[in-house]
């Protein structure tokens, strides 16, 4: 048997063999130093073909040590290669290069399946994200139908569309009424019978125009969302506003001349702001909405001051919930009042009669120094800090807190709250427009050129805006209210 004192021999120069004895058939466990020392095991059998090979069992250790084999250790090795030899594997080298085959073919397979298994899950994250895709919740498509349908934007030729305000107050309502139970539901998912719980209950509650409006603007989103096939169809398209909140009356109200002349007559005693004093006169002689005539701003129009102070604007509108103000540039030399965008997306040019430059010139003497730059303010209805336009709910609630009838003052309000109240019942900054126009009617001015006034815009191919006929018109209406 070999010891570990004959593989611990010295080197003789030439290769030295030891060999443990074993039986017939059954191989030999070997070990050799080298004649450069080197200690070495093997095992010698021989093939199924009468051919003597010997297999590398590893170099020898008297220790144990990683990379090397003690006696024991190489021993027992070799006694295992022994047995599968006696056992039928006459071609050890052969049948070793299998396993080590089999066993590369193993990590192979094993690797692939990982790789299949992986992309099998990958498919799987990619149809479910596809299909979250294809079934967007309500809240998506709002944000998307906003984006590309309710913000600014300019078309061709120039034209302004989108909301002035980029859809906050339909934005704030969805969040109040719609996105609480269905912002987070599939577009797909939703059914007219969703839409119409949520009306009803709005509509328990005597808010018909809120059900009206958030009506309206669910029909335009999921209209948008049909167009798009995020769905088949828009279930709420047939839903009528008349079962609704019931059909809108039109506001028809307008002031007579004899209201007019009640109006003068009352005003002193309304004790108003100056300013919203004059804005109402301009209102009646420009025919502007009062948001449109809330962010007149001093001096000509050129792009550069537009696109700075409808910035303002824009920030204003969004802190507001509202798309109302609308920037607009009072040019007194030239008598005219320009509005850049208006409601319906087009630019409207003013001429300002005597009377409307006359209560602009009252304006301007009104003006005042920015408190902080002391230059002078740009806006003609500045707001408290003279950073931008006054709110338009401010011009309406002086009128309204004069028009209070047997309710008490409000707090911290005007103690004048009957002031303003005429004989043919309440009104409104809007029905001064309506006021406007009907006076134009009394004084001959044509329907077209009215409707060019005010800013309506009209169908067809004659895009004539009339403008000869509206300085007439205009003048026409501010010699009868100089003279009322």
């Amino acid at each position: 048997m070999i010891t570990d004192k004959q593989m611990q021999s010295k080197p003789t120069g030439k290769d030295q063999w030891f060999t443990d004895p074993a039986g017939r058939g059954a191989g030999r466990f070997q070990g050799r130093i080298s004649a450069s020392g080197e200690r070495l095991f093997y095992f010698r059998y021989t093939t199924s073909s009468g051919q003597r090979d010997t297999l590398s069992v590893g170099p020898y250790s008297p220790k144990d040590k990683e990379g090397s084999f003690t006696l024991a250790q190489a021993r027992e090795k070799a006694l295992g290669w022994s047995k599968l030899y006696k056992d039928g594997a006459k071609d050890l080298r052969i049948h070793f290069a299998k396993l080590e085959s089999d066993r590369l073919q193993a990590l192979d397979d094993a690797r692939h399946e990982i790789e299949r298994k992986e992309r099998a899950t990958q498919l799987a994250l990619d149809q479910a994200e596809l299909e979250q895709q294809r079934r967007p919740t309500v809240r998506q498509v709002f944000e998307r139908w906003c984006d590309a349908e309710l913000k600014p934007h300019v078309v061709g030729e120039g034209k302004q569309m989108g909301r002035t305000d980029g859809g906050q107050y339909v934005r704030e309502a969805f969040e109040r009424h719609l996105h609480p139970s269905l912002g987070d539901v599939a577009m797909i998912d939703v059914k007219k019978a969703d839409i119409l719980a949520i009306l009803d209950f709005i509509k328990s509650k005597g808010h018909l125009r809120t059900a009206n409006m958030l009506l309206a603007d669910a029909k335009q989103m999921f209209a948008f969302a049909a167009e798009r096939d995020v769905i088949p169809f828009s279930p709420i398209a047939l839903i009528k506003k008349s079962k609704v909140g019931g059909s809108n009356v039109k506001r028809t109200r307008n002031l007579s001349l004899a209201e007019l002349n009640e109006l003068v007559d009352q005003l002193p005693s309304a004790k108003l702001n100056p300013r919203t004093f004059h804005a109402l006169w301009l209102t009646l002689a420009t025919g502007c909405r009062i948001g449109e005539l809330m962010g007149a701003v001093w001096g000509p129009y050129t792009w550069s001051r537009y696109e700075e102070l409808q910035a303002i604007v824009q920030k204003h509108n969004v802190a507001e919930g509202s798309g109302r103000i609308h920037v607009g540039f009072v040019d007194l030399a030239a008598r005219t009042y320009y509005l850049k965008t208006t409601k319906n997306g087009r630019d409207h040019l003013i001429h300002l009669s005597d009377f409307a430059v006359m209560h602009f010139q009252k304006l301007d003497a009104l003006r005042e120094a920015h408190p902080v730059t002391g230059e002078a303010v740009a806006w003609v209805f500045p707001d408290s800090r003279s950073t931008g336009p006054v709110s338009v709910k401010s011009f309406g609630s002086q009128l309204s807190d004069r028009q209070r009838g047997k309710k008490a003052p409000l707090k911290n309000r005007t103690r004048a709250k009957n002031s303003l109240e005429l004989t043919g019942g309440r009104w409104t900054a809007h029905d001064l427009r309506r006021t406007a126009a009907t006076l134009m009617g009394t004084l001959g001015v044509i329907d077209d050129a009215i409707n060019e006034c005010i800013n309506h815009v009209k169908s067809g191919y004659n895009q004539d805006r009339r403008l000869p006929e509206q300085r007439i018109a205009f003048d026409k209406l501010g010699v009868l209210l100089a003279a009322l």
